[in-house]
């Protein structure tokens, strides 16, 4: 469907796209217009042109500028001179009497006015004056002219969303959502002060108990990479975060070109031929013309642009709704369609116009991707002119591959969720919305487009002249508007089932590319069947029931480390000791001391021959468990050491004293007790005390989280740094790649949770916790994580929301173990105590 609210039509042909720009509609009065005969008739005055609108539909509407009618008026006509400047005189009177009428439209006797304001109500091409108030109850707009309705009344427990809206490039507007739907909106408002905007945005925002929280381009960015969106539902999301509107359409959403065959009679889906290149905006596809817009910009003065032409404006959108919403064309076109053979006649005529033409760069609207093909059908019979073979402008021309318009809908839907346009929609996403929409970035992508379409390139709040102002608004209203800005950083590539299948060029690098497995697995059914078991456990994960809890130390636990029969359980903890806990006897098996400081973190090793700790007097300890003692010591750095982790006979540990080192160490020497030859590696230095560190399943790559609050992304085969990211404004706790090795979770002091994707180092997601977690595991959408409090609390990223929060310790959760099948748990407190719990479902 088109997002454009068609008005049905009524026996009233009068309609406010009759007005100029910055033009009000005042009042009507019924006149006759006597010429060889008296024609009765509604007369509407207006502020720049009275217009008569007869009774009889045979006759044509009048309209009549003030300045045609000036001599006349000051000779024959004083009346209406006066009455004129009376009808603009009383412009302040109306909005004072329209203010004091409201509270007489109030539903609700009992309610409560909270603010009252001037606004204007936009709708396409139309912005008409009214005054706006607010109560407890309900949000009222009441037009000055009464037209076309006396009052537009929104229960405010209907408000579903509500978002703050740019209007000619100006932080003036607001939108408001009574259905789930972001572009049918129930009213937009554009208010004369920025301050009475926000005013009325952060009232209604606080008062609403059942108001959705906004989304951030992060959270659907995140939702849309792991397949919980679909490519035209994130294009949509990111629209309207982008001030996009089908209420303006200097700012109606913009959606790509996708497909680039329209002369095959069948569409293949797999052959890349068949998409368009999502990696250059439509003026750079054909390299000749690109060549010669290239030689132009370089020679060209400052303010510099490739493109005189933008990619989305209202001639555009009008260009294709024409068939849908010819008044509002005939109202851009002072009354006249545009020249037959300019109409959107062909979709492959406008393709290639689009490749070939030294003006034309416009990229396509949400309709070529809906449900309903009326713009592309004739349906209202107008007459849009002859071309010059002499054929009338009927229905659009289809591609041969299409049967009809509802099938080329459907195609066109097919091939924007296809496999390569999911591994390639982040390019275009990065050129139309991200990184590479300005400065430099948009310099090389071939991306610059005139000055006035972005926000900032002109201040209209600043020219003093009227009809200079109203010049310039008119020209940033129909040139077309850039989007707002919502990535700074390269967008992230869509998870795909079948990775780079069909991608004309590698979009990943190297280390993202050995995480995919080159063959299946022998045992694939069994993985299937775990990994069922995994996201039936995680669907469930807020059922964890409490099974039994034991204080055996005497300071914090610090780390816990199971045997795979998971009949032992090792945990360390500051008061020095690594304790043995046997879950056939319940009760405390063994109890080992090794230094007089505290023991930071354990692990097992492979078999279950040794538990390995480490310790803040910058010390490693192997443990025997067989022998049931010490077996050997690793005297490796210059500080405490916080966090290790094991991978194929190498073992990283992570210091206060800013690094990370990597010694091989042969598991199968500590299982038949024997000492072993210790080498160094690697070392990846840090500006800070790293104060946790993780592997990916596959040991390629090695995060680490530092005391100042950055998070560092090495490959391991190469020691090399891929990303940094200064996250969090304290310590980081924890952090831990998700199972598909994407995306990177990490808690802070700062009681922040943030997700980094790991292919570009940006940050996607950040949640702002009511308490500082400590600990957690995830499963790359759901966290479980221990607070300061002691509570578990289960957080879902895709909405950013606590689910739950489950009682636990009396202090901090400080260490966090699940099995395999994560249907179990261990925690470990600032209370002494290690918990365990057992899904309950």
């Amino acid at each position: 469907m088109a997002f454009i609210k068609r008005k049905e039509r009524s026996k009233e042909r009068f309609s406010l796209l009759l007005l100029d720009l910055e033009e009000y509609y005042f009042e009507q009065h019924t006149v006759y217009h006597v010429t060889t005969s008296s024609i009765r008739g509604s007369l509407k005055v207006c502020s720049k042109s009275i217009i008569f609108e007869p009774e009889d539909h045979v006759e044509p509407i009048l309209k009549v500028c003030f300045c045609l009618l000036l001599v006349l008026i000051y000779c024959f006509h004083p009346l209406l001179q006066l009455h004129r400047a009376s009808c603009l005189d009383k412009l302040g009177d109306q909005t004072a009497m329209v203010s004091h009428n409201c509270t007489k439209l109030f539903q609700n006797v009992s309610e409560i006015p909270h603010m009252e304001c001037e606004a204007e109500m936009v709708t396409p091409l139309v912005t008409n004056p009214g005054h706006v108030c607010i109560t407890d109850q309900s949000l009222y707009f009441q037009p000055l002219n009464g037209y076309p309705e006396q009052v537009v009344r929104i229960e405010l427990h209907r408000v579903k969303q509500i978002y703050k809206r740019r209007h000619g490039l100006r932080p003036l507007g607001l939108e408001v959502f009574c259905t789930e739907n972001d572009f049918c909106s129930d009213i937009y408002l554009k208010f004369y002060k920025t301050s009475d905007r926000n005013d009325l945005y952060y009232y209604i925002a606080t008062f609403l108990e059942n108001h959705m929280v906004e989304h951030t381009a992060e959270s659907y960015m995140l939702q849309w990479q792991r397949g919980h969106l679909s490519n035209y539902q994130y294009l949509l999301h990111l629209n309207n975060l982008a001030d996009r509107s089908g209420n303006d359409l200097s700012q109606y959403p913009v959606f790509p070109w996708i497909i680039a065959d329209y002369n095959s009679t069948e569409l293949d889906m797999m052959n890349p031929a068949t998409f368009r290149d999502l990696s250059k905006p439509v003026g750079a596809l054909n390299k000749e013309r690109l060549e010669r817009l290239l030689s132009r910009y370089r020679d060209m003065p400052d303010p510099r642009f490739m493109y005189g032409s933008h990619y989305s404006s209202p001639g555009y959108v009008l260009f294709y709704l024409v068939r849908v919403a010819p008044e509002h064309m005939l109202c851009l076109q002072n009354g006249r369609y545009d020249n037959a053979d300019r109409m959107f006649n062909s979709i492959g005529e406008t393709w290639k116009n689009c490749l070939d033409g030294a003006t034309d760069f416009k990229e396509l609207i949400p309709d070529f991707y809906g449900n309903d093909p009326s713009f592309l059908l004739n349906c209202l019979s107008l007459d849009l002119g002859k071309r010059q073979g002499g054929s009338s402008v009927q229905d659009v021309v289809l591609p041969p591959w299409a049967a009809d318009a509802s099938d080329f809908l459907q195609k066109s839907q097919k091939a924007l969720e296809s496999q390569y346009v999911s591994e390639h929609l982040h390019e275009w996403i990065d050129l139309v919305f991200g990184f590479k929409q300005k400065g430099s970035e948009a310099v090389a992508a071939h991306n610059v487009f005139h000055p006035l379409t972005y926000e900032g390139g002109i201040d209209c709040d600043s020219i003093e002249d009227p009809n200079e102002k109203i010049a310039m608004l008119i020209q940033i209203l129909e040139f077309g508007q850039t989007p707002t800005q919502l990535f700074t950083t390269p967008h992230p590539q869509r998870i795909t089932p079948r990775f780079q299948s069909i991608s004309r060029t590698p979009s990943v690098n190297t280390p993202l590319n050995e995480l995919s497995p080159a063959s299946t697995s022998e045992d694939s059914s069994f993985e299937d069947l775990t990994e069922e078991t995994r996201r039936l456990a995680w669907n469930n994960i807020a059922k964890l029931k409490l099974m039994s809890t034991h204080k055996i130390h005497k300071e914090a636990v610090t780390g816990i480390a199971v045997t795979r029969t998971a009949s032992s359980v090792f945990t360390t903890s500051q008061d020095s000791t690594l304790k043995m806990f046997s879950r056939e006897s319940n009760g405390l098996q063994r109890s080992m001391s090794f230094s007089n400081m505290a023991l930071s973190s354990c692990l097992m090793l492979p078999e279950d021959k040794a538990v390995v700790c480490s310790s803040w007097d910058n010390n490693v300890y192997f443990y025997s468990i067989p022998f049931g003692r010490r077996q050997d010591t690793l005297m490796g750095h210059d500080d405490a050491i916080s966090k290790m982790c094991w991978k194929d006979n190498q073992l990283y540990t992570a210091s206060w004293d800013s690094t990370v080192k990597v010694w091989q160490c042969d598991s199968a020497d500590i299982a038949n007790n024997k000492r072993c030859q210790f080498q160094l590696l690697a070392e990846f230095e840090h500006e800070a005390g790293v104060n946790t560190i993780n592997l990916n399943p596959a040991g390629t790559l090695l995060v680490s989280g530092t005391k100042d609050g950055t998070v560092t992304i090495w490959d391991t085969s190469s020691s090399v740094q891929l990303h940094q990211v200064h996250c969090h404004s304290g310590k980081i706790h924890d952090v831990a790649f998700s199972p598909d090795s994407r995306h990177i979770l990490s808690v802070g002091e700062d009681s922040c949770l943030k997700v980094i994707d790991v292919q570009t180092g940006m940050m996607i997601s950040s949640v702002q916790a009511d308490e500082e977690q400590r600990c957690f595991c995830w499963d790359g959408n759901t966290v479980l994580s221990g607070g300061q409090s002691g509570h578990l609390q289960v957080l879902d990223l895709l909405s950013n929301k606590v689910t739950t929060r489950i009682p636990g310790h009396s202090g901090a959760v400080t260490a966090m173990w699940m099995n395999e099948q994560c249907s179990t748990v261990i925690t470990g407190g600032e209370d002494k105590q290690i918990i365990f719990w057992k899904l309950d479902c």
